[in-house]
């Protein structure tokens, strides 16, 4: 009995390991304020993104993929719960004096839980933004194993802080911010007088490091590796005139540009080579393979710290840019790569949005999420089978900065947009026709405008802290 009963043991740590095997390890990369025309691959002419143009040759890019907000932290908690802004815990930025409404609660369902629910071992690196030390937000709390980087996006304004935070504790680094305090209540806001470890080199470091620590331990890994370029540093921008921060200028130091404009393509052009690094790395350790790659960024471009997005024209075809709900503030570059499984060089039209990212990795992982979702799984798109791909009725976005407004993409084509206030009338655009929404077709679709004015209303919850007035 005693034998039989350890070669049952034995089958089953067997079959949980080949399930193991079968399941791929998963890593997605989220840039931070970089529009959808900043890529070769997307249109841009004058920076240069050689890996992830490679990685769109390699795997699949899409061209109507939508973040989950117009601005960071909604759309990192639309991409965390699968929830669009309607029913998500954190729907706006609310400033670093009143954290409560940025943070996610014990009863949200996370992405990193999901997967670690399957067995997966779950790392973020970079930029956090939904909850503090000691908060339910925190990102120990919600399903990652390992953290490191910025709880604060304020804090994460400064690519060169005085303190990073190791999952709850505080890592002190060499370099000196202007106005920070020595008790480190403060979030590091400001800029560095002594520049000496910039965040991102060091996200790359400890990105390298977490994929080959678990390269080792046979089990699969979930890797969220948020990163914080090319966001501007203002503070830095109002005292020296310059919000971007990089090391060197690399490729465009000799150009006749400005330095604003310089030290922008030097950021994503640095932020690029460290993802090669990334891939070569999955390669060398034979994970290549066994490994999904997702590249996105959390909204549209800014026009923040003195670079001029018209200059690369970061938005490509679109109008508007972050803080925008036209498409220049919420169309996004999202790239997927897994060799073997996503026929390389594929464009897809799909039309899908942050919310779908939890639903579709769930279903990598062969897991249910228990939790109530807004997202649909794209894998059947990743995987090459359109006839089984569900669709989306519409897509819904709510912004929470000089009044509310809203938004509503019906059938992947008609985009309803109200500005600031519920009593204000609704914008209709035929994206299908005129994709830089410039003409406001309303008019001659009553039908379509009523239909998204009983979207907008029912889309909706309010929760504690996001009401519509």
């Amino acid at each position: 009995m005693r034998i039989s009963f350890v070669c049952l043991i034995t089958w089953c740590v067997l079959a949980i390991q080949a399930n193991a095997a079968e399941r791929p390890n998963v890593i997605f990369i989220l840039a931070d304020d970089l529009g959808y025309g900043d890529l070769g691959c997307y249109g841009q002419t004058k920076i240069r993104t050689p890996n992830l143009d490679r990685m769109a040759v390699e795997g699949m890019r899409f061209t109507q993929f939508y973040a989950g907000s117009t601005v960071c932290a909604p759309s990192r908690s639309v991409l965390m719960t699968g929830q669009h802004l309607g029913h998500t815990t954190v729907r706006g930025n609310a400033g670093k004096n009143n954290l409560e409404v940025q943070t996610l609660r014990d009863e949200d369902v996370t992405v990193a839980e999901v997967l670690k629910s399957a067995g997966y071992s779950t790392g973020l690196i970079g930029k956090w933004g939904l909850g503090e030390v000691g908060s339910a937000g925190h990102p120990n709390r919600q399903g990652f194993d390992e953290y490191f980087g910025f709880l604060n996006q304020h804090h994460a304004h400064n690519h060169y802080p005085g303190f990073l935070w190791r999952n709850s504790e505080r890592i002190a680094l060499p370099n000196v911010v202007a106005g920070a305090t020595p008790d480190g209540v403060n979030f590091g806001d400001g800029y560095s007088t002594k520049r000496v470890q910039y965040a991102g080199d060091l996200f790359a470091s400890e990105a390298a490091s977490f994929v080959e620590r678990h390269a080792r331990d046979g089990r699969p890994f979930f890797l969220y590796y948020a990163l914080t370029v090319p966001h501007a540093n203002n503070e830095r921008s109002r005292a020296l005139g310059d919000g971007q921060e990089v090391p060197d200028y690399g490729p465009y130091a000799d150009l006749d540009w400005s330095p604003q404009n310089k030290g922008q393509a030097a950021m994503i052009t640095r932020m690029d080579r460290q993802i090669g690094e990334l891939f070569a790395l999955l390669k060398k350790l034979n994970l290549d393979e066994k490994t999904i790659v997702f590249f996105s960024s959390d909204n549209g471009p800014h026009k923040e710290g003195g670079n001029d997005p018209d200059f690369f024209d970061a938005n490509g075809p679109f109008s508007g840019l972050k803080r925008s709900l036209t498409d220049g503030g919420i169309r996004v570059p999202f790239i997927a790569r897994w060799p073997g499984k996503i026929k390389a060089g594929t464009d897809s039209n799909h039309v899908g949005y942050f919310g779908d990212v939890l639903p579709t990795l769930a279903e990598l992982a062969g897991v249910k999420a228990e939790t109530k979702l807004d997202g649909l799984s794209f894998l059947p798109t990743l995987l090459g089978r359109d006839g089984d791909q569900p669709r989306h009725d519409f897509l819904y976005w709510e912004f929470y900065e000089g009044g509310v407004s809203q938004a509503v993409l019906i059938d992947g084509r008609w985009k309803a947009i109200r500005h600031k206030k519920p009593s204000n009338p609704i914008e209709l655009f035929d994206q299908h026709n005129d994709i830089a929404e410039k003409q406001n077709v309303a008019a001659g679709h009553p039908e379509l405008v009523s239909k998204a004015a009983d979207l907008m209303k029912s889309a909706h919850v309010d929760n504690a802290h996001w009401k519509l007035p």
